[in-house]
C-alpha cells in the first residue's frame, strides 16, 4: 500500500483539512481523491510530489 494525502481546499485556496489515504496505486488514489472533490478543491500528494488538483462539483 502506498500513502498519500488530500488536502481540501477552501475558496482562498489554503488548506482546510487533510485526509490520508492508504491506496494500491496511484489511480486508485486519483479515485477517493476526485470524490471528495464535493464542495471544495481537492489536491493529491504523495511525499513532497504533488500529482492532480480536482475542482470542486458543487
Amino acid at each position: 500500500m502506498e500513502e498519500y494525502r488530500a488536502y481540501l481546499l477552501g475558496p482562498d485556496g489554503r488548506i482546510v483539512s487533510r485526509i490520508d489515504l492508504l491506496c494500491s496505486d496511484e489511480d486508485t488514489a486519483k479515485e477517493r481523491a476526485e470524490q471528495l472533490a464535493q464542495d471544495c478543491a481537492v489536491e493529491l500528494w504523495q511525499g513532497d510530489r504533488k500529482i492532480a488538483t480536482y475542482p470542486p462539483r458543487h
